[in-house]
C-alpha cells in the first residue's frame, strides 16, 4: 500500500511540476510534449551523461514538439516505482536493472545468470546481437513497456566493510545486499552468503549502520554512491555482467510517427554509444579515487572457484525455461568466438 501511495504522490508531483513549468516563460504557452526519463544514478554517472546527450539530440531534431526532461538520483522514486510509472505512462522512460525486469518477464532471467559471459568482449557482442536481445527486449509489451536500448553496467563484484573476499568461503555468514531477483538470491545461497535484497538507494545507510556486511556492484558504486567511504575491500570475482535497461512506455512509442520513431531510434543508439564510451573512463577514475582517496583495497581472487559453485544454475535455468536455450546457445557461440580470438592473439605473439 505504501508503494502505491508513493507512486501516486510522484504522479501528483509531476502534474504540479508540469503546471509550474508551463506557467513560466515569456507569456507564450509551451505546447511541447514533455518526455520524462528517470534513473537512479548521480549526475556525473555515464548513464546520466548519455541520457543528457539523448535529450540534446531529440530536442535538436524534434524540439518544436518535444521537451525532454531527465530526472537522476531516484528523484522519481526507486527503480521499481519508476518501472510502474513507465507502465502507466506517468513517465515515458526509465532505466531499470535487469533484475527488476526479471519479475515482469522470465526471459530476463537469462542475463542474471552468474558467469554467463566469458569476457567483456563476448558480453558486448552478445548484447549487440539482435537474435539474442530482441526476443527478450520485446517480451514485456503486454505489460505496457519495452526495452529500447541496453546500458553497460560493467562487471558486478563483491565489496565489503571489513571482511575481504578472496574465496567463496569468505562469504559464509555475511549479509550481502543483492538486487531484488530470485536468481541473485539463489547465487548468494550457493556461495554461502546471506542475500539481503533492497533498493539501491537504501544501501549506503545499511552499510554504514552495519545492517549489511557488504554488497555487489560495479566500481562506480564506490565513488558515485559513496559506498567506498564505508566498504574497504573490493574483490574482482566477476560473478555477473548484467546490463541496465532503458525501457519505454509502449503507448508513447506507438504514438510516434514513422519519422519521429526513426529519430528516437537514432537517439537510443546514441545513448548506448555515449554511455559505453564514458563507462571505461569512469571506471578508471573510480578505481583511482577509491584506492587513493577512500582507502579501498582491490583484490583479485581466483574466479574459477566462484564459477564452479555457480555452474549448476545454468542447467537449472535451462530446464526451467527451455524457451531460452536457443538464446543461451547463441551467447555460448560468442563466448567461443572470443576464446578463439584470444588463442589466435597468443599464437601470433608467440610467433613474433
Amino acid at each position: 500500500m505504501k508503494r502505491y501511495c508513493r507512486i501516486f504522490s510522484v504522479i501528483v508531483l509531476l502534474g504540479a511540476l508540469a503546471s509550474v513549468i508551463s506557467g513560466c516563460g515569456s507569456g507564450e504557452e509551451d505546447r511541447r510534449q514533455i518526455i520524462r526519463i528517470g534513473h537512479n544514478q548521480a549526475t556525473d554517472h555515464p548513464t546520466n551523461i548519455a541520457l543528457t546527450a539523448f535529450e540534446e539530440y531529440i530536442e535538436s531534431r524534434l524540439g518544436d514538439k518535444y521537451n525532454v526532461e531527465v530526472y537522476p538520483s531516484e528523484l522519481l522514486g526507486s527503480q521499481t516505482d519508476m518501472v510502474q510509472l513507465t507502465q502507466t505512462g506517468a513517465i515515458d522512460f526509465c532505466v531499470a536493472s535487469n533484475s527488476i525486469l526479471e519479475t515482469f518477464s522470465e526471459n530476463y532471467t537469462l542475463f542474471n545468470l552468474p558467469y554467463l559471459f566469458a569476457s567483456a568482449e563476448a558480453y558486448h557482442a552478445s548484447m549487440d546481437d539482435p537474435e539474442i536481445v530482441d526476443p527478450i527486449f520485446e517480451s514485456t509489451t503486454k505489460a505496457g513497456f519495452e526495452t529500447v536500448t541496453w546500458i553497460d553496467a560493467g562487471t558486478r563484484n563483491f565489496y565489503t566493510v571489513s571482511a575481504p573476499i578472496e574465496t567463496p568461503a569468505d562469504l559464509k555468514g555475511l549479509k550481502i545486499r543483492v538486487q531484488q531477483s530470485p536468481t541473485n538470491v539463489k547465487m548468494m545461497s550457493l556461495l554461502g552468503g546471506s542475500a539481503t535484497p533492497m533498493g539501491f538507494g537504501e544501501v549506503y545507510t545499511a552499510l554504514q549502520s552495519k545492517v549489511i556486511d557488504g554488497a555487489e556492484n560495479n566500481e562506480m558504486a564506490l565513488t558515485s554512491n559513496g559506498h567506498g567511504d564505508v566498504c574497504k575491500y573490493y574483490s574482482y570475482d566477476m560473478h555477473q555482467m548484467i546490463p541496465d535497461i532503458l525501457i519505454g512506455n509502449c503507448a508513447f512509442l506507438n504514438s510516434l510517427t514513422d519519422e519521429e520513431r526513426a529519430v528516437f531510434e537514432e537517439g537510443f543508439q546514441l545513448i548506448n554509444r555515449v554511455e559505453r564510451e564514458e563507462w571505461g573512463k569512469a571506471v578508471e577514475a573510480a578505481k583511482d579515487k577509491a584506492e587513493n582517496e577512500q582507502g579501498v583495497t582491490f583484490l583479485y581472487p581466483d574466479t574459477a572457484l566462484f564459477q564452479e559453485i555457480c555452474e549448476p544454475m545454468h542447467m537449472e535455468m535451462l530446464e526451467q525455461y527451455p524457451v531460452l536455450k536457443p538464446v543461451y546457445d547463441k551467447i555460448q557461440e560468442h563466448n567461443a568466438a572470443d576464446a578463439s580470438a584470444g588463442k589466435e592473439v597468443l599464437t601470433d605473439e608467440s610467433a613474433s
